[in-house]
């Protein structure tokens, strides 16, 4: 009955987490094992009350009994496992206790005896009670858990149901005899009924047995499979970022020598983009699988490899005790990955960069190593030549604030954060104020003012310079449209914003909406801007050409500077980078690029501006070359939009009092600009 009692259980549980038409298979084992456990358990009780009267068994109700076991306990389960919380699970035990009951006494009355049977009924009515009870605790107990041994609980209360029917109801049994001998035909005998007992339950029990291991064997091999997938890499087949971290948990809780080191490594290759964009992405996937082979399989015992996402694999080394294994573990993965990969005839092969950590020195958990490992392979990137770097706190700060400051920028535009200030652009001969340059500040809400220098590259590459650029330069056209003088204004533009073909249609919006005068717009482009696709960023000036915006060569001599480009692109002005105009006077070199720069300019009939103008000597030498305009801190510091509109304001007012026709564009310079 034991068995019986923990196979039902087990299988009413099964029930209870299964759906759809398995369900009801589980459902009809469940019911046919409890109902052959209760049938068996009692037949076997009746064979074992040894007395003279007991002639045999009815075969049509012992047959009836067996039915009305197996349909009640199935009746009862199902019942219980329609619901989750509700009543109906006590219900259902309640069904189940009842069955057994009915089982009973249907049992009783196919037993045939010499005389005649009594039951008292208060031993009646207090095992059908016992037997209710305790079906309904046994479909509490798996149904509604509370701790883990409930189950165990459920079996005690099914052999409870059972024992308590039985053994109170035949204590009120009593056979009065009449006769001592005598025969009734078409009995079945005690032997006859063990041995149907016997086969009864051994069949079934086998089946159940044989059913749930089969079941248990999937299913584990289900959780295997599902464990797989989750722990690792489906394209690779390498373990994954949740099996890395249990491994460096294993491993790292297992040192016990203080002189032992674990290294940690970021290996990530180099030129794998390039890779993507000429073989494809199955091309680029190929050479993942090609690189996490070779790493895979020569690696030494003791190592583990797992790749973390894209092109970035982690391999942790054997426990060590000295620097040399690690220099060596570094250069063994870097030839490893370089190990050239045949595609479609040709032979691929890249590098890599590596960053590694050691445990306890950078780290004492196995977060804290990865963490340092990646910041030291992303310095390693920088530097270039498929370098290898071991993590470095103080080199690498200057990355995470990188990293931190690039997090703070996109929510900068959002928050309000950039302002605009404007600097002064004057004429060399009379020092009018011919126009302004427009310059971009970051006042970071922790880190005070932001300069360009830092959050612009940082813009450039996270692809925010494009939304940057587009609210600079509405802003600046909406500010100098509400100017009282016709100042300039000249915008740097960045090497994105020109490759991208919607740009001059915004521009034309832009002008429209703030009224400004395309003249009085400069945009400033650099070389390395052009380089990249000539004749697309030649149509895009031209069209902006078209629309009357001048077009400025920024940063001349920094870059190719080549002729061919000056004659190729229609530039309206060419700016001298101020790291030429700071040694005038004092470097031969510098004298001679300003001077041929010049020259060169005014062959091409382009007017020329030299930035960082910040004495009167740099202001000499450059009127005695020819140089058209200056730019630079002699004429002003770079000043906020409320400064530059109370000047522009003093400058028309001033106008207005010389009435002197002046040239467009140029203003003579207030007293309080010098």
């Amino acid at each position: 009955m034991t068995v019986g009692a923990v196979l039902t259980m087990r299988l009413y549980a099964r029930v209870r987490r299964t759906n759809g038409s398995l369900k009801y298979m589980w459902l009809l084992l469940s019911g046919l094992i409890a109902g052959g456990t209760i049938w068996s358990t009692h037949f076997v009780a009746m064979i074992a009350y040894e007395s003279p009267f007991i002639l045999g068994y009815d075969l049509g109700l012992t047959v009836i009994s067996l039915i009305v076991a197996v349909s009640g306990a199935t009746a009862g389960l199902l019942i219980s496992s329609v619901t989750r919380s509700s009543i109906l699970i006590e219900v259902g035990g309640l069904v189940f206790g009842a069955s057994i009951a009915v089982m009973h006494f249907i049992g009783i009355e196919a037993m045939k005896v010499s005389g005649i049977l009594t039951v008292s009924m208060p031993y009646v009515f207090a095992s059908v009670v016992l037997a209710c009870v305790f079906g309904m605790l046994a479909t509490n107990r798996v149904a509604r858990p509370v701790t883990r041994y409930c189950k165990y609980g459920a079996v005690l209360s099914f052999i409870l149901a059972v024992a308590s029917l039985h053994f109170i109801a035949m204590a009120g049994v009593d056979v009065m005899p009449l006769r001592l001998d005598g025969s009734i035909n078409d009995l079945v005998s005690n032997r006859l009924v063990g041995i149907a007992i016997v086969f009864t339950m051994s069949v079934l029990m086998l089946s159940a047995m044989i059913t749930y291991s089969i079941d248990s064997a999937n299913a584990q091999d289900a959780d295997n499979k599902l464990h797989h997938v989750a722990h690792h890499d489906p394209m690779t087949g390498l373990p994954n970022r949740r099996a890395l971290d249990r491994y460096l948990d294993a491993r790292l809780s297992s040192i016990t020598n203080d002189n032992a080191r674990i290294v940690v490594m970021n290996c990530n290759l180099t030129r794998f983009k390039e890779v993507n964009e000429v073989l494809g992405y199955s091309g680029g996937d190929a050479l993942l699988r090609h690189v996490a082979k070779c790493l895979s399989e020569h690696l030494e015992q003791g190592e583990f490899i797992a790749r973390l996402s894209g092109d970035e694999f982690v391999i942790v080394g054997r426990p060590v005790y000295n620097r040399g294994y690690i220099l060596e573990f570094c250069k063994r993965v870097q030839k490893l990955v370089s190990q050239p990969m045949s595609w479609r005839g040709k032979d691929i092969r890249v590098g890599c960069s590596v960053g590694y950590a050691l445990y306890p020195d950078h780290g004492s958990g196995g977060v804290e190593l990865l963490d340092a490992a990646e910041r030291a392979m992303r310095r390693a990137k920088v530097e270039g030549g498929n370098a290898a770097l071991c993590y470095d706190e103080d080199k690498d700060q200057q990355i995470r604030d990188r990293s931190a400051l690039a997090m703070d920028l996109r929510n900068a535009l959002k928050n309000d954060e950039f302002e605009l200030y404007y600097q002064l652009q004057n004429d060399v001969g009379t020092r009018a104020v011919t126009g302004t340059e427009v310059l971009l500040r970051w006042n970071h809400p922790k880190r005070g003012k932001v300069p360009p220098s830092q959050f612009i590259p940082i813009a450039e590459e996270n692809g925010l310079i494009l939304e940057i650029g587009a609210w600079v330069l509405r802003t600046a056209c909406h500010e100098a449209a509400g100017w009282s003088a016709p100042v300039k204004i000249a915008v740097n533009i960045a090497q994105v914003q020109l490759s991208d073909s919607k740009f001059p249609g915004f521009v034309e919006r832009t002008l429209k909406r703030s009224g400004l005068d395309p003249a009085r717009l400069e945009l400033e482009i650099t070389e390395t801007g052009i380089i990249a696709d000539t004749t697309h960023a030649l149509q895009i000036i031209h069209q902006l050409k078209r629309l009357g915006v001048r077009i400025v060569m920024d940063d001349y001599g920094t870059g190719y500077s080549s002729l061919a480009t000056l004659q190729a692109f229609p530039f309206d002005k060419i700016k001298i980078d101020r790291e030429f105009v700071k040694d005038l006077g004092r470097n031969r070199q510098s004298d001679a690029i300003v001077k041929a720069t010049i020259i060169l300019a005014e062959s091409l009939d382009i007017p020329v501006l030299a930035e960082g103008v910040e004495t009167e000597e740099h202001l000499r030498l450059l009127a005695e070359q020819g140089c058209n305009e200056v730019q630079g801190f002699l004429f002003g510091q770079p000043m906020p939009a409320s400064d530059i509109r109370f000047l522009v304001s003093g400058l028309a007012a001033e106008r207005l009092e010389d009435n002197i026709p002046r040239e467009a564009g140029k203003i003579s310079l207030v007293s309080q600009v010098a």
